[in-house]
């Protein structure tokens, strides 16, 4: 099966690419995107920046350490998308490893003498990836070979012992390689590198070993820490080894560690990091907007693992986590034509960015760059939409589940249906049955749809307005279901309330006390100052309901009410009492989705609204 996670057991199966067909609309369109512009792209500037010629031995070798895993990532993204230009990348990539199986254009002659920050079975976890895809979607070929041949002289070099990586992905990466292969040492290896983290494995540094997780063992931690991408690819490994074992100990740790850091260390938007000097976790509640790192490749990891969770568990929430996080980062990491990126997606940008048509050498700014030194970001994204049918939709004995409400249309045991929808403008799901079978299909409702109804329509009336169509009634959040036998023309349909609504943090979050934002269905809105338009430090919110402005391409806007700061004060900004609110005059303040924002060039932007 086409799928990029594809466990032995749990709750749920996932459907792939081969049951699962993205059609026109907000993921259709992006995913249509990634393969026409996004793939190319990132080839073009791996090979301006010699990347991919460190492969062919080209001299000096360019690029960081770790620059190997993003062609690695690149094969996954050409894999997924079945993409004509992944033959040629893959001789390329094959030339370079040695007749052991080893292959890393920064440290071949200079083996595995730094295991803190070499990277090198880092790179290998991405080459595994790579080469999973590509047999999932093709069969044996070339980067296959090169991808088992690698992972077989891991197994061999690293067996025993007590070493492991200071970037984890190989955990997972062996997983997967075990689920299309069977070959047991692979699963083995993984767990035996899952197993060492904490003892510890790693030597100290500046960060501590809290930076990659090596602080403690896997099983005692109570939250996520450290480098947000490295504790979050490090949890999906764990899932995919607990569910793989049995291990229902491991499995627990994870979910346990997930929801605390969920509920303490994470962003409205979904983003996962607060400070940027080692990209990593803050402490519980430590959530600024301003200085938010939230770097998308962790908001990348952060869907990996809900959805392992989800498909162990078969938990909603799982599945709530990732819509959130999929419409506000992984959209917002890549501009609206698939050519340049966010690597840091903090939630207020002071001061408008200097734009930059070639590599950026700093991940922070407030403007999408065609490029950086380090990225991971760009090729993370590329695959991460390359394989986003994969996340749609699952399957169990008595039927489907549809996760992510996007147009598409799913195949599986006889059954056909298409969904039809505008979401996330539209609230209307329309779920039609193409070819008639049997079990039930569940649709989830989102936890913050709580007055959804839910209708199933007969293909007698297939045109019955909602409110008088049959067995109409209201869906909690959680998965609705409906029981078959379908036949072709049959109907469900889901109607999600879409009122803008304001949303408020927990006390406990110091940098957000006496503010607000805005959100509307799955999406988080921002306020967004371009050129000449209103400061936005000067503006206090009123919290009234937020006025919708539907544009022609459907792009949903909204209006509130604000009022501009007086200006000058006593010359002092702090006083014995509060100082009223409103002073000024009044303004009508407009809000873009965050995923948007940043594509008229550069701007200030701020979620959080003073209110």
């Amino acid at each position: 099966m086409a799928n990029p996670v594809l466990p032995s057991s749990g709750a749920l199966s996932p459907l792939g690419l081969d049951a699962v067909r993205l059609l026109p609309g907000f993921w259709g369109d992006r995913a249509a995107l990634n393969r026409e512009v996004t793939i190319a792209h990132c080839q073009e500037w791996e090979e301006r920046e010699g990347w991919i010629g460190n492969f062919r031995g080209e001299r000096p070798r360019r690029g960081r350490e770790f620059s190997d895993s993003e062609i690695y990532k690149l094969l996954e993204a050409m894999a997924w998308a079945d993409h004509p230009a992944l033959p040629a990348l893959a001789a390329t990539v094959a030339q370079a490893q040695e007749g052991d199986g080893y292959i890393n254009t920064r440290w071949s002659g200079s083996r595995y003498t730094d295991f803190e920050w070499g990277h090198e079975l880092y790179c290998y976890g991405h080459l595994i990836q790579a080469g999973v895809a590509r047999l999932r979607m093709h069969g044996e070929d070339r980067l296959t070979q090169v991808a088992v041949k690698a992972a077989d002289h891991v197994c061999r070099r690293f067996m025993e012992g007590t070493q492991t990586c200071g970037h984890p992905v190989i955990e997972m990466a062996l997983v997967e390689l075990y689920r299309a292969t069977g070959t047991e040492r692979y699963l083995e290896m993984a767990r035996r590198f899952v197993e060492r983290r904490g003892l510890p494995a790693l030597a100290d540094i500046p960060f501590g070993r809290a930076y990659y997780q090596d602080d403690i063992p896997v099983r005692q931690a109570q939250v996520f820490r450290g480098h947000a991408v490295r504790a979050l690819y490090l949890a999906s490994g764990v899932v995919d080894v607990a569910v793989e074992t049995g291990d229902q100990e491991l499995l627990k740790a994870i979910e346990s560690q997930w929801e605390r850091t969920v509920a303490r260390r994470t962003h409205l938007t979904g983003g996962m990091g607060s400070r940027h000097a080692d990209e990593s976790y803050g402490e519980d509640y430590e959530l600024p907007p301003d200085r938010a790192y939230n770097e998308t490749c962790a908001s990348i990891a952060s869907v990996m693992l809900a959805h392992r969770l989800l498909l162990a568990t078969g938990d909603a929430r799982y599945a709530d986590l990732a819509e959130r996080t999929l419409y506000n980062m992984l959209a917002t990491g890549v501009a609206l034509d698939g050519k340049s990126f966010f690597y840091a997606n903090p939630l207020q940008v002071r001061v408008p960015a200097v734009p930059l048509e070639g590599v950026n050498h700093a991940a922070e700014g407030g403007l999408r760059s065609p490029w950086f030194d380090v990225s991971c970001c760009p090729n993370n994204i590329a695959r991460t939409m390359a394989s986003l049918a994969a996340y749609v939709a699952t399957t169990t004995a008595d039927g489907i589940q549809i996760h992510h409400h996007t147009p598409s249309e799913i195949r599986h045991d006889g059954l056909a249906v298409r969904v039809e929808t505008g979401y996330p403008w539209t609230g209307s799901v329309s779920v039609r049955v193409l070819e008639g079978g049997e079990g039930r299909i569940g649709l989830r409702v989102p936890a913050w749809a709580t007055d959804a109804t839910l209708a199933r329509v007969p293909a007698s009336s297939p045109e019955a307005p909602l409110a008088e169509g049959p067995e109409v009634r209201p869906v909690d959040p959680g998965y609705a279901y409906v029981e078959g036998p379908w036949r072709a023309g049959d109907e469900i349909r889901l109607e999600l309330p879409m009122a803008p609504r304001w949303t408020f943090p927990d006390r406990r979050i110091d940098a957000l006390r006496g503010s607000a934002a805005v959100e509307r269905g799955p999406l988080v809105y921002c306020a967004e100052s371009v050129a000449d338009e209103p400061a936005l430090g000067d503006l206090t919110a009123r919290v009234q309901p937020p006025v919708e402005h539907h544009g022609a391409d459907g792009v949903v806007e909204l209006e509130v009410e604000a009022s501009l700061g007086a200006g000058g004060g006593n010359g002092w900004p702090y006083a014995p009492v509060q100082d009223g609110q409103g002073s000024g005059p009044d303004v009508r303040l407009r809000l873009v989705p965050y995923h948007r924002w940043g594509n008229r060039g550069p701007a200030t932007m701020r979620v959080w609204l003073p209110i």
